[in-house]
């Protein structure tokens, strides 16, 4: 779905109510059309990673965004799955790294644990991207309290349960 003029099409589909942004029950429905099962908390958090201005829906360009960090991921899983379907463990690990991603050794397993959804360390391509997206928004919100760029924060306990709350997954 590289083309925008493609992109908009799609959109446009899903869009059913034509009101020029769609909601996470209509992006859940079509990715399941592209046999791409998420949970509704994880599409919810893709469309708070991209969702600009806030309103809770994804317009176009947002979705562009979206589009823009899924093929990314796309692309990181299909490099690595070598013709099987699914990644295991040191693939999942590579593949993080390719997009940008470095998780220590506790935060990666940790992660790997949350979302092996069928708990045998294979992960296909709906799993690696609700893992990345986990990723991904984790690192947004630090990043949002890590304002010097040293890769380390502090929390009161106000901004700890603004962390928590956002998080939920």
């Amino acid at each position: 779905m590289e083309n925008t003029a493609t992109l908009r099409e799609w959109f446009d589909r899903v869009d059913s109510d034509k009101t020029g942004s769609i909601t996470a029950a209509q992006l859940k429905r079509a990715f399941a059309v592209g046999n791409l099962e998420f949970s509704v908390s994880i599409v919810q958090q893709m469309i708070r990673m991209y969702d600009f201005d806030r309103n809770g829906h994804m317009s176009f360009e947002e979705f562009l965004a979206l589009n823009k960090f899924l093929l990314k991921v796309q692309h990181a899983f299909s490099d690595l799955e070598r013709g099987r379907g699914h990644l295991v463990h040191d693939d999942v690990y590579e593949g993080l790294v390719k997009i940008g991603f470095s998780l220590d050794s506790p935060a990666f397993y940790t992660v790997c644990e949350s979302f092996d959804q069928r708990k045998n360390g294979r992960f296909r391509l709906d799993d690696f991207i609700s893992l990345c997206i986990f990723v991904q928004s984790s690192r947004n919100l630090f990043n949002s309290f890590d304002t010097s760029k040293q890769g380390r924060v502090t929390l009161d306990l106000n901004q700890f349960i603004y962390c928590t709350a956002n998080c939920r997954i």
